[in-house]
């Protein structure tokens, strides 16, 4: 009979073990990389790059229609999307596990979605990309390798050097590292995050680590963070927020619904009280009077 060892017995392979159908390529991400590039996209919400809710369009002329630039999406968020680089080289590219870009052409349809990314047709190198570091990419992704002339450019020396990307970020999961490069000139240039946390003014958002659960995964992530340094909360963790802020909004509702109803009990009582006293005074009034005393002389 096969025995099968558990996962705590021996180390499984990555996707950087097992290749693709594409000869030399790595497998598809695992499940980490999935997972820390949804959470960077669900919580990437600046306040300087929402699109504005316009107004009906006015009518124009047809002209006017083909003179009118096209639209522009504001954020552009990709992961393990290939980012070709070169016009001359169509068969280089890199797959960075997630990019940002601002200010891209919009598109609108479908069809029209990008299968790739095509730095000479978008015009627009990415303002960002940040890269998970694994065991045996490490190296590459850090612009520690020396490659050979007949060989293609690494990540780091494509986007330092090609693209001109203004930040490079790298995380490394096992040590729970967080580093942040800054294009300075023509070289990367490290910043010191003693917190491990950044702010980015371009974006009015903040790029640190952040410890909890993610869909069900306890750990510490990267995640961005608000100007009042709260974690900018993913679409189930908004949901849940709602739904609290409708519980507590109903809960001081009837709260005060019941401090209007005491009152209205207490002006009721104090009317009964105030209709006692009257009568009362009116039937002490009315003997005083049938013995023919005048209270006012009293």
């Amino acid at each position: 009979m096969y025995e099968f060892s558990s996962p705590l017995q021996r180390s499984l392979p990555t996707m950087y073990d097992l290749p693709s159908e594409e000869i030399g390529e790595p497998g598809l991400p695992d499940e980490f990389h999935r997972m820390q590039a949804e959470l960077l996209r669900e919580t990437c919400q600046s306040p300087l790059y929402r699109l504005p809710s316009s107004p009906e369009p006015e009518a124009e002329s047809e002209q006017a229609s083909l003179d009118a630039e096209p639209e522009k999406q504001r954020l552009f968020i990709a992961r393990d999307l290939n980012l070709y680089y070169d016009s001359r080289k169509t068969n280089q590219y890199k797959r960075p596990d997630w990019f940002l870009c601002l200010d891209v052409p919009q598109l609108n349809q479908q069809k029209d979605l990008r299968w790739s990314y095509l730095i000479w047709q978008e015009s627009v190198p990415p303002f960002l990309v940040v890269e998970f570091l694994s065991p045996g990419t490490e190296a590459d992704d850090l612009g520690e390798t020396i490659r050979r002339i007949d060989q293609p450019p690494r990540k780091w020396e494509v986007y330092e050097k090609y693209l001109r990307v203004p930040y490079y970020a790298v995380y490394d999961r096992y040590d729970n590292k967080f580093r942040l490069f800054r294009l300075n000139g023509v070289k990367y240039q490290e910043i010191s995050m003693p917190d491990s946390r950044f702010w980015f003014d371009e974006l009015q958002l903040g790029l640190g680590i952040w410890s909890g659960p993610y869909e069900g995964a306890d750990g510490l992530w990267l995640r961005w963070y608000n100007a009042d340094n709260q974690w900018i909360p993913t679409e189930k963790e908004e949901a849940v927020l709602e739904r609290q802020r409708a519980n507590a909004e109903q809960k001081r509702a009837n709260a005060e619904q019941k401090r209007a109803e005491q009152a209205e009990a207490t002006v009721n009582s104090e009317r009964q009280r105030a209709e006692q006293v009257e009568s009362e005074y009116q039937m002490l009034l009315k003997k005083l009077q049938e013995k023919g005393i005048d209270p006012t002389m009293l």
